[in-house]
């Protein structure tokens, strides 16, 4: 029985750009640019839902929780949560560049208000 360097797991997920070393592989961490997400992943689909709710209008801001409630089934303070760290994201900016470039523009307000 020959036994040789392990096959990489999935090729459709390797970075051909890795190193080959186990040890080193996966780490995230090692690009400062690359936010606290993968570059390489899509935005999973409750994310787009989040960006999707956030592009629309609401008559006040009662609607807004409910639809959180009703379309998303998360709690607003949850759906807060995930908006603010698709802020951050560099994957959700290239998805939606107006309603994320205006979202920060709102959220840079209010910390400069702080």
């Amino acid at each position: 029985m020959t036994v040789g360097p392990p096959d990489s797991p999935d090729p459709d997920s390797a970075d051909p750009d890795s190193p080959t070393d186990p040890d080193s592989a996966d780490s995230g961490s090692d690009s400062p640019d690359s936010g606290s997400s993968d570059s390489a992943a899509p935005l999973s689909a409750q994310d787009r839902a989040v960006l999707a709710v956030e592009r629309r209008s609401w008559p006040g801001p009662g609607a807004k929780e409910r639809a959180i409630r009703e379309e998303l089934g998360i709690s607003p303070v949850r759906y807060y949560q995930l908006l603010n760290a698709l802020l951050d994201d560099r994957r959700a900016l290239e998805a939606d560049p107006v309603t994320v470039n205006r979202l920060r523009r709102v959220r840079d307000a209010r910390r400069g208000r702080r």
